[in-house]
């Protein structure tokens, strides 16, 4: 997958002990990004100035690893560095994960607080988002090719990459009280779907995140060359615990627009109504996601995504070994959701959360609606190793896995070598060696001095820029080597 730039923004929920003394979660999640960037913990730099309206300075910083932490509306949120491999992708996504729970933990606050990556609030209704990225040529029709190809995969695709949620959340009464809205659940209840994000996505298409939700978010912002480039921004999609669905969820997505790029899609399987559909199938207690065709007709789920999955073998089979791992895991996946979805509770979080509930259900003689079970739905996402039932999963063996620890660890301080992310983290190291005036971006860099790193092109390493960029830096400021004592020279 050398021609494809992608990653991931996760939103992270985070539940604390409610008594009187104890801390709030916004304030958890404070601390927490204040810890990451402090000098003798240092994973990275603060901002010094403001990212437009919403973020002061200090609100959050670009790391080591060339990834992104920042607050969101209270709570802490975590942006993988830009990946052209998809297992350095999935590796930095849950190098997010080690480095939330690792300052967690040194503040002495792991005992009773946690980070959840997860997508919904039991009590509130309220949702996190998981936001997937990918860089697009931009001479590609957008509005008429890539929506409307892209649509029915992305409404089908949770049969495998869903995050598995008990009960259900109607985001249409969102102006009804928490009662009347509790009152319709009881009359028309939902036990378990297989996606969190569903319930909350009201419409295919939208520019503006913040005011509706919409599968593919459609603001052109590319943060790279725009005359080549526009950046593909999802929010349909669940955030993931398992290696393995998170890569399956990346590396079909790439695949299939590879296919778009070269005006390749399936014809027949426009959905009448896409939004509808998303929710229909993650609601489908007998999982047989039979939805219905804009043409006419109806077609499930699985046949949606072989549709898919045929064209790109036929045009995408010769490519590298990566994408010769999701073509395999694809067809693998497919073929064992039609024989028997339980069969896959190794591999997708859906399955292993529903394994995992329905045997303490009928152990401890539960219903569906217990309270009980919304806690272990909860648990599954604890990003505590030592706590979260998932990584109890992982543990025991029970959970395939893509990467290994070593891979994660070096994750959390290593960018991937292949794009501008190793120019960035390399420009982040040296910023904490001097006293300058910077503010760094994305897709650029500016120091006090007038200089300008331009990362326009995400496929590039800019190292010879980089370094005249850095050989640049240390006559203005003052020199601050970290272990040093007094600065060796002032400007």
């Amino acid at each position: 997958m050398k021609d494809r730039i992608f990653g991931m923004e996760t939103e992270y929920g985070c539940l604390a002990p409610d008594r009187e003394g104890f801390i709030s979660p916004d304030s958890i999640s404070m601390k927490v990004k204040n810890f990451i960037f402090r000098p003798e913990h240092q994973h990275g730099i603060l901002d010094i100035h403001y990212r437009g309206r919403d973020e002061p300075p200090g609100n959050g910083g670009f790391l080591f690893n060339a990834g992104r932490i920042y607050i969101d509306m209270g709570h802490i949120e975590y942006a993988t560095p830009e990946c052209m491999g998809l297992f350095d992708l999935v590796a930095s996504d849950k190098a997010g994960e080690r480095i939330f729970q690792n300052a967690l933990r040194q503040l002495g606050l792991s005992g009773e607080a946690a980070f959840f990556k997860n997508n919904i609030d039991h009590f509130t209704g309220a949702t996190f988002g998981c936001h997937e990225n990918y860089l697009i040529r931009r001479n590609v029709p957008f509005s008429t090719l890539v929506i409307p190809a892209l649509l029915p995969f992305l409404v089908t695709r949770q049969i495998f990459c869903g995050a598995g949620r008990v009960g259900s959340y109607d985001d249409s009464f969102y102006y009804y009280s928490r009662d009347e809205r509790e009152e319709r659940e009881r009359q028309d209840p939902i036990s378990f779907q297989i996606s969190q994000r569903a319930d909350h996505i009201v419409t295919e298409t939208y520019q503006w995140i913040q005011f509706s939700r919409a599968i593919i978010n459609t603001r052109d912002e590319p943060l790279a060359d725009h005359s080549k480039y526009r950046r593909l921004h999802l929010l349909a999609g669940d955030s993931n615990m398992s290696e393995y669905a998170s890569a399956l969820k990346v590396g079909t997505t790439a695949l299939v627009l590879s296919l778009i790029e070269r005006k390749i899609f399936p014809k027949d399987v426009l959905l009448k109504d896409p939004v509808w559909a998303l929710k229909q199938i993650s609601r489908d207690p007998e999982f047989s996601w039979i939805v219905e065709r804009h043409s006419g007709g109806t077609i499930s789920a699985i046949d949606v995504q072989r549709r898919y999955l045929e064209l790109a073998h036929k045009h995408l089979g010769d490519q590298d070994e990566e994408s010769r791992w999701v073509l395999d895991a694809w067809e693998t996946t497919l073929d064992d959701l039609e024989r028997d979805p339980m069969s896959l509770a190794d591999r997708v979080d859906w399955v292993a959360k529903r394994y995992l509930l329905e045997a303490f259900r009928e152990a401890e003689n539960l219903s569906w609606d217990d309270p009980w079970l919304q806690s272990l739905d909860l648990e599954y996402h604890n990003i505590d190793i030592d706590r979260g039932l998932y990584y109890d999963l992982e543990r025991r063996g029970t959970m395939q896995r893509t990467l290994t620890d070593k891979q994660i660890a070096r994750a959390m301080e290593t960018p991937p070598q292949d794009t501008r992310a190793r120019a960035r983290a390399e420009v982040v190291r040296k910023l904490t060696e001097h006293q300058v005036h910077y503010i760094v971006d994305w897709d650029q860099i500016y120091l006090e001095n007038e200089r300008t790193l331009n990362l326009r092109d995400p496929f590039d390493t800019y190292e010879q820029e980089t370094a005249a960029f850095i050989a640049d830096m240390s006559p203005f400021g003052v020199w601050t080597r970290r272990g040093g004592g007094k600065g060796e020279r002032d400007a």
